[in-house]
């Protein structure tokens, strides 16, 4: 559709994880890297476009977090005519991802983990990293995608607008939706405010701003396109302010992580249930339990950050 792409990347679980190649009059640029691991899918996602790694004229993060930028490295090293453009707060780490790597290691559990889940994790060269800055616009032959900065989930998330579809690729700012939870009354999202930059207010105006361009379609990395775009809008905003007041009314317990966990699972399965989802709740427990154990972390650093 328009010339977009899916790419299922592989990490963690099919259909969790997407990034996608946008092709046009021949030439092609890539919204997202995945990890190191998903190469060989991106360079098959080339050859189905009927491309060549000669014809990727660009790889546009949307941010660092490693499930969306590892491979960068990698897949630069296999595009003799890529830029990569990225947030400038982004730039400094794709050039020298060494503080990149120590932060998921210090979360994760250890340098070795981060590379069993997200491979070799290698430098871009300086003079291939754009830095893309609010308005900045990629031109892919003739074909204008338009870059959004959007904090929020990270302060370093850009959103990409596609001229010619008129749909944004989202990143995180625009929440997860995954195709396991979808309905008959349509997608199921939820927000993602995984550590450590989550930021309720911005994650609001980044929304606002999206929906300005009245998109017709959502291209998630977590996962794939969506529509009822006012819908799932309206849906995150009231998500976000309910998970922000569980997290403040679980600020001074000891075991806070834990019942802020437990209440994002009451509050998930109840509007998913409202929205027509017929899995139990262990099924969608099971679907949602690497973000809700994320998510939980994500709105405690910005309560600790937002007490001080």
């Amino acid at each position: 559709m328009h010339g977009i792409h899916t790419i299922d990347t592989g990490f963690a679980r099919p259909s969790f994880d997407a990034a996608y190649l946008v092709a046009e009059r021949g030439r092609g640029a890539f919204i997202d890297s995945g990890t190191a691991h998903s190469l060989p899918r991106f360079l098959d996602a080339i050859a189905d476009a009927d491309l060549q790694p000669k014809d990727i004229d660009w790889v546009i993060l949307t941010h660092v977090h490693l499930d969306h930028s590892a491979g960068a490295g990698q897949l630069m090293r296999h595009l003799p005519n890529a830029m990569l453009a990225v947030h400038p707060r982004g730039a400094p780490h794709m050039i020298d991802p060494s503080a990149l790597i120590a932060g998921a290691a210090a979360v994760y559990g250890g340098e070795d983990i981060v590379r069993r889940d997200y491979g070799d994790i290698v430098p871009v060269p300086k003079d291939r990293v754009i830095e893309a800055d609010d308005g900045f616009v990629v031109d892919l032959a003739g074909r204008a995608l338009l870059c959004l900065d959007t904090p929020g989930h990270a302060r370093h998330h850009i959103a990409i607008h596609d001229e010619r579809s008129n749909a944004f690729f989202t990143g995180d700012v625009f929440g997860l939706s995954y195709r396991e939870l979808d309905s008959p009354g349509g997608p199921f999202i939820i927000p993602t405010t995984s550590p450590v930059q989550f930021d309720p207010d911005a994650a609001h105006a980044s929304i606002e701003r999206l929906m300005r361009y009245e998109p017709e379609a959502m291209y998630l990395t977590h996962y794939g396109r969506v529509t009822d775009v006012k819908r799932l809008a309206g849906d995150l905003h009231r998500s976000i302010d309910a998970m922000v007041a569980i997290a403040r009314r679980h600020a001074s317990a000891p075991d806070r992580e834990q019942r802020i966990a437990f209440d994002f699972i009451d509050l998930y399965v109840e509007r998913a249930r409202a929205q027509g989802v017929t899995l139990t709740t262990a099924e969608i427990v099971k679907v949602l339990e690497v973000d809700i154990r994320l998510n939980a972390q994500g709105v405690l650093v910005w309560l600790d950050r937002h007490s001080r």
